[in-house]
């Protein structure tokens, strides 16, 4: 596993590494996640990686450019709180559902601008505990994923993005995380 400094002057490495379907322990706004491009093949070798039921979706990051070109339904409130430690669940335009994140992270938001939208998840194996210690995801993680990207900001942090399903009204909070669901007011 390619160990990697959170620099800017990493991205472009960073992004070629993506880009040839290459999957990375990577910081975010929230903790750090498994990811890889949006792309089936990548998908497959994330679910083997985190031994997760093909069952479970992944959170998608996305930028809002790229968003309001998806042709997902976006509901107006999330223009006004993303980008945010916020997953919403929305319709997609391909007849199935998605869980959609905008992160707050000039970093991550300048991988997705070079990249595309990337799949996210939490570094553990399905139903354990999130790994938020580099030394932790090195020893579980390091001969099944190509690179990890090292940032003290992200080091120990512990709580995922809040979850909450918009694919119809009231919105429903499925996981409390990071941002907080009293700021949707009455919208929940």
């Amino acid at each position: 596993m390619l160990i990697i400094e959170r620099k800017s002057e990493y991205i472009d490495q960073i992004a070629s590494m993506l880009m040839n379907k290459k999957i990375g322990v990577v910081p975010c706004d929230t903790i750090y996640g498994l990811s890889g491009v949006v792309d089936e093949e990548v998908r497959e070798r994330l679910y083997q990686v985190k031994m997760r039921p093909k069952s479970k979706s992944f959170i998608e990051l996305w930028n809002i450019e790229l968003l309001e070109k998806s042709g997902m339904e976006i509901p107006d409130v999330l223009y006004s709180l993303w980008p945010a430690p916020l997953t919403a669940i929305l319709n997609g335009s391909d007849g199935n559902t998605h869980a959609v994140r905008v992160p707050d992270d000039d970093f991550i938001l300048s991988l997705i601008d070079k990249t595309g939208p990337l799949f996210s998840t939490s570094v553990n194996i399905s139903g354990e505990e999130s790994l938020t210690h580099e030394s932790d995801i090195e020893k579980r993680f390091s001969s099944v994923v190509d690179f990890m990207v090292t940032s003290k900001k992200t080091e120990g942090k512990g709580l995922p993005s809040t979850l909450v399903d918009m694919t119809k009204r009231p919105f429903k909070v499925l996981r409390v995380g990071a941002f907080d669901p009293a700021l949707f007011g009455s919208l929940v």
